[in-house]
């Protein structure tokens, strides 16, 4: 029986072309339906862009606060580049402005850069098609009104990368795996990546494999997650109240009898520090 008053979190593949917003949406009018209600809190824990496919967890109710902590969890993608040329947006969201030579690029040169440049503590500066903050605004959209958009670096930890695939010297392709900490653009690292090998590079597809422990063999798409959700039994509102309710009251309980041993034991520890000591009769 699911509670999702008290707080579920699903595990989904996010697929292609899906904003994450939209997944959330879709899961939360599913369980609106089944509750029969409209207050029912659903959001995710860390965004995927659209063209990116792979782990995303939603989380319901009170689990909701859980999401920075999930968040916070390492995660790692698979990401395919194109070397010699870039875009705007660093992947296909928009067209290529620039193209660059790449034919004297090869594998020694890649795994040395990765390896030197791109491992550890680094600085990344977040894409302006982002959703990073600028006077309150996301960013991306100032960078699609064609507005300039200055964004600081942020500090980030990538803990592995290695390559999977190479098409060099017969096509700019490659393929590589990042294990990365909170905060990782990987639209980014592409950008720099091209850069640091005196080229130019971008995304041209990308899939999120973990999220903290949750790897996406263990996630459902989302039609599966809500087949499985139109066949649940679910706690009702009034109840998921009642037992939150039950358990506050016990918890308090328990608190105030916590404290009212710890006041009697400091009241004893502070009494027999102040008694005077015994005096001993004498002998004459």
């Amino acid at each position: 029986m699911l509670n999702p008053i008290e707080g579920e979190i699903f595990c989904i593949d996010k697929p292609l072309r899906m904003t994450s917003f939209a997944a959330v949406k879709k899961v939360r009018a599913v369980l609106r339906t089944h509750l029969k209600t409209r207050q029912v809190k659903v959001g995710h824990a860390g965004t995927l862009d659209p063209l990116a496919t792979g782990v995303l967890l939603l989380c319901t109710g009170h689990a909701t606060k859980r999401i920075d902590e999930l968040q916070a969890g390492v995660k790692e993608y698979i990401a395919d580049l194109r070397l010699g040329a870039t875009t705007p947006s660093y992947d296909l969201e928009t067209e290529v402005d620039e193209t660059y030579e790449w034919r004297h690029i090869d594998r020694p040169l890649i795994d040395r850069v990765l390896h030197e440049q791109f491992t550890g503590s680094i600085e990344q500066v977040p894409p302006s098609f982002s959703a990073c903050k600028i006077d309150g605004k996301p960013a991306y959209k100032l960078a699609r009104k064609g507005q300039d958009v200055e964004i600081r670096p942020k500090t980030l930890v990538i803990d592995e990368i290695e390559v999977l695939k190479c098409g060099m010297p017969e096509e700019p392709t490659l393929q590589i795996r990042v294990v990365c900490s909170k905060g990782t653009y990987i639209r980014a690292l592409a950008r720099d990546i091209g850069v640091a090998l005196g080229s130019g590079a971008h995304l041209t597809a990308l899939r999120r494999t973990r999220v903290g422990d949750v790897s996406v063999d263990k996630c459902l798409t989302l039609e599966q997650l809500v087949e499985k959700l139109d066949n649940e039994t679910y706690v009702s509102p009034e109840q998921a109240a009642a037992e939150r309710l039950e358990r506050e009251r016990i918890e308090n309980r328990e608190r105030a009898a916590r404290q009212k041993a710890e006041r009697q034991a400091a009241k004893q520890t502070k009494q027999h520090c102040a008694a005077p000591p015994k005096r001993t009769s004498q002998i004459k």
